[in-house]
């Protein structure tokens, strides 16, 4: 009796899965960055005395999404 061997995958099929990790190694998680910049929106937001505290709150949102899209992520 002869059993089939399973397919072995080839190296170029692995080589971008390992290239894709090693990026996400490197890249820092987003809770990771951008820590004041968070606080000072999420302190903005909270307590804001506005009726619309998004719009009160904007300068602080946008110093937190261009520091988030510095390191990649966009928000």
């Amino acid at each position: 009796m002869a059993s089939q061997a399973a397919p072995i995958p080839s190296l170029e099929q692995s080589a971008p899965a390992v290239a894709q990790s090693t990026d996400a190694a490197s890249k820092p998680k987003p809770c990771c960055v951008c820590k004041e910049e968070k606080a000072k929106r999420d302190d903005c937001m909270l307590f804001s005395k506005s009726d619309d505290p998004q719009k009160d709150c904007l300068s602080t949102i946008d110093q937190y999404k261009a520091c988030m899209l510095g390191f990649g992520f966009k928000i």
